[in-house]
């Protein structure tokens, strides 16, 4: 696990902890600001190595943690998932097969 998905997940919890339950209408500062403090955790760690493809890096980081956690609260359900995440249902299971989700 990496410092970047160390962070991200530690914060992510503490989100969930003690905020409301977000919806498309709420604010969703709490997770961005946790997602800005963790990059700049990752970059002050890096002593001066270069880095490349950070968006891809977190992209992955952010995205498998919420597919996984979008199917264990439908229960498994693709159909379902897919609506919860605004997804086509092929893309959603292409996402879960990159994953290994699926």
């Amino acid at each position: 696990m990496t410092l970047l998905n160390t962070s991200l997940t530690d914060g992510i919890a503490a989100v969930s902890e003690h905020s409301p339950t977000t919806t498309a209408h709420s604010n969703p500062r709490p997770l961005r600001d946790c997602v800005e403090e963790s990059l700049r955790n990752y970059f002050q760690h890096l002593d001066g190595q270069d880095v490349t493809d950070v968006y891809n890096m977190v992209l992955s980081e952010v995205e498998a943690p919420l597919l996984e956690s979008v199917m264990d609260y439908v229960k498994g359900n693709q159909t379902r998932a897919s609506e919860v995440l605004g997804l086509n249902r092929g893309t959603l299971r292409k996402k879960l097969k990159q994953y290994g989700l699926l």
